[in-house]
């Protein structure tokens, strides 16, 4: 008896929301290494950050493409990131960020973009925080990744009516 799966393919966006002009052709070198596609970055200024770049990508690619951005992305220092992958069949949706005062976070995603907490993790909150609701309120905030949102959240707004270059890989 032989069983044949098919992941499919899933899609998700690169929001690159900062960086020097110097690293913007390294970053897109180290996304067409995952993608194994050319990639054209339409880099334009952060006008919350003066004097830096900022571009988004749209991809289509195989489930886990998205934890391999992240991993290309995550050598360059001084930049600010997210990478987004919708859920596949059989896996949740995912989404990664990266700010340099708070390094990295990563947490599952609902279809609508809500941040996913997993019953083991609430456990955990519960343990851990020995009955403080301070203690549950500041671990469920990170959880949900409250403070890159906040340090992100201006960077995200600067990028509003910016151009998104869509790039399709299925396999």
């Amino acid at each position: 008896m032989s069983v044949t799966s098919s992941r499919g393919s899933t899609r998700g966006v690169v929001f690159i929301h900062s960086t020097p002009a110097a690293l913007c052709p390294h970053l897109t070198w180290a996304l067409e290494a995952v993608l194994g596609d050319r990639v054209v970055l339409d880099w334009t200024e952060q006008g919350a950050a003066y004097g830096l770049k900022r571009a988004e990508l749209s991809w289509t690619g195989a489930p886990g493409t998205g934890v391999k951005l992240t991993a290309a992305l995550k050598p360059f220092s001084g930049i600010r990131y997210e990478v987004t992958e919708e859920p596949s069949p059989g896996l949740n949706g995912m989404r990664w960020c990266f700010t340099p005062a708070l390094g990295q976070h990563s947490a599952w995603m609902a279809p609508n973009g809500d941040t996913l907490v997993g019953e083991q993790q609430l456990k955990e909150v519960l343990l851990y925080a020995q009955g403080s609701n301070e203690a549950v309120a500041d671990m469920l905030e990170e959880l949900l990744g409250t403070a890159w949102d906040a340090e992100l959240e201006v960077f995200r707004h600067a990028g509003e009516g910016a151009p998104v270059r869509w790039l399709h890989k299925v396999g």
